[in-house]
Formats: C-alpha cells, sequence, structure tokens
C-alpha cells in the first residue's frame, strides 16, 4: 500500500503550460503517473504533450478538469503571486489532495489557503515549497525523482527537498511505500504529525524515518506525538548542526533564534521518544536498516 497517492490517482497540473510544468508533467507522466488534465486560465482547449500516451487537455478551471476526467490529485505549478487563488481553485472544486510545489509563497496566503482547506474536510495540502509526494513504482505528484529507488517497507516524511532524495538513494535496495516532502516553510498543510500516523496506519510501511531541520518546533512536537501514538520502529535526522544563530537558513522557517529551534534540541527530544538520531543521512540510513533487520 502507500499513502494518499497510489496506481488510482488522476493527477491534474495547474500551471501545465508553464516552463516548469510543462517539464515535469513530462517527469510525471514518464514515471507512470496517470496525469489527466492541465489548467491554465484563457489556455483552455489546448493540449499537452507529454511524452507518453495521448496528449494532456487544458482546461480554464479547476472545476471544469475535474468534472471532466475525474482527477483527484492536483499538483501546482504558478507563480507566487497566483498561488492562493490556484489552491482555492482546488478547494473549491474538492480535489482531495493538492501538492503545492511553488517556493515564496507569502505566509499570510499559505495561512489563508490552509485554513479553508481544513475547513472544506475534503482537502489536504503538501506544501508549499516542497517536492511533493512519491508511492514508487505507482505514481509521483512533484519533482521527486522517480528513478533513485523502488517499492518498499520505508515510509519517509521531510521538510527537505534534497535530503529526500538522498534518503531514497541510501535505502534504494530496501524501497519505501511513500516519500513525502512536506517543505519547510514556516506554516504548510500536511505536518510530520500527519505523515507520522499515515505511515503508521498503513499495513505496508514496516518503518518509518523522519527527516527535520532547524527552526520552529515541529520536530518537538512530532517527538512528543510519536512516544504516545506510533508503535513502528522511527529513525530521524536533524539538519542544521553548524547553522549560526539569528541567520535563515535555505527554507523560510529555518532559523534559529536563542534557544528555540536547534539541532541539538530537536534531537534530543526526538531520542527521549525511542527515536534513533543520526548525526548524517548515512548513518540515519544505517540505523533504519539496524530497525528493519530487528
Amino acid at each position: 500500500m502507500s499513502i494518499w497517492l497510489d496506481q488510482s490517482s488522476r493527477i491534474l497540473v495547474q500551471g501545465i503550460t508553464g516552463s516548469e510544468g510543462t517539464k515535469h508533467t513530462r517527469r510525471m507522466a514518464a514515471s507512470g503517473s496517470s496525469i489527466v488534465a492541465g489548467v491554465t486560465p484563457g489556455k483552455g482547449g489546448q493540449t499537452v504533450d507529454a511524452g507518453v500516451g495521448d496528449p494532456i487537455p487544458v482546461f480554464d478551471s479547476v472545476g471544469e478538469a475535474r468534472a471532466a476526467t475525474g482527477a483527484d490529485v492536483s499538483v501546482v505549478f504558478v507563480p507566487p503571486r497566483f498561488a492562493l487563488g490556484a489552491v482555492d481553485e482546488a478547494i473549491d472544486a474538492q480535489v482531495p489532495l493538492v501538492v503545492v510545489i511553488t517556493e515564496g509563497v507569502p505566509v499570510l496566503d499559505t495561512a489563508r489557503f490552509f485554513r479553508r482547506a481544513a475547513d472544506s474536510g475534503t482537502t489536504r495540502i503538501i506544501g508549499p515549497n516542497c517536492p511533493g509526494i512519491i508511492s514508487p513504482g505507482r505514481s509521483n505528484a512533484g519533482i521527486i525523482p522517480a528513478t533513485v529507488t523502488g517499492p518498499g517497507p520505508i515510509g519517509l516524511v521531510s521538510k527537505s527537498g534534497t535530503l529526500t532524495y538522498q534518503m531514497m538513494h541510501e535505502l534504494r535496495d530496501l524501497g519505501f511505500s511513500s516519500c513525502v516532502g512536506i517543505g519547510g516553510d514556516p506554516i504548510i498543510g500536511t505536518t510530520h504529525i500527519d505523515a507520522l500516523q499515515a505511515f503508521q496506519d498503513d499495513p505496508q510501511t514496516q518503518a518509518i524515518v523522519m527527516i527535520g531541520e532547524i527552526g520552529g518546533d515541529a520536530e518537538e512536537r512530532a517527538a512528543a506525538y510519536i512516544a504516545e501514538n506510533i508503535t513502528k520502529p522511527v529513525a530521524g535526522y536533524v539538519a542544521g548542526f553548524t547553522a549560526p544563530e539569528g541567520k535563515t537558513m535555505g527554507h523560510a522557517g529555518a532559523i534559529v533564534s536563542g534557544s528555540s529551534g536547534t539541532a541539538v534540541a530537536k534531537a534530543e527530544a526526538l531520542t527521549a521518544a525511542g527515536v534513533a538520531v543520526g548525526k548524517t543521512p548515512s548513518e540515519t540510513a544505517r540505523l533504519i536498516r539496524e530497525l528493519v533487520a530487528g
């Protein structure tokens, strides 16, 4: 099995006619994802050649695309200033899963569409500023390389895109049920906790890798949740041990202020919750191998 995305998922791409939308649509289609529609306002009636199968029809709105194709996943490749409108449109169309790849979305806009999604009771948001989600061998929604790994018993949730890819490579011989890049902005939709519980409930997932980074308290909250709710083995890695205080590092949320949000504090909280914490991604991969082996 997998979480949130599988071979039956029907994906539409918002912003499909832009350079990034077209490029990654072709990558997703080449990996076996079912891309059934694209959306670009004003370009309805056009098609996009994904290089696999029939050309993909383009619609003016998500509502039209969903009604015509039964799409149940949207991947958002639009400029930051259009992200709020694009996600709101997907929520209004009751798309169950919306993956927001866009980087640089204003935090207030994210807060607005996150609240609308939560109030809708139907739409899950992954991101923004994230690589998306892949269930290897089944479907890929986003920009995660599909050739890095295959299906297997490990679940992965990560704030960092590049560390997602590295961990997939490190554990490619074991494989993954699903890999979820949740993004590192100050406000995101799906959290570590959401993914941890989904992996806990997934019978294929035998062990979980959680990757965090400096800033905020998401990892500390995840540690508390693991201690109370997760029975499967978990290994973790926290990026940013050498980050200078007060300096934003990469993601907008990756900033340390005083003693708050440090990698050391997060690693200590995870260790106290029974998580095997590695000092490097490679050590974390070794730890999860040991946990799977029993």
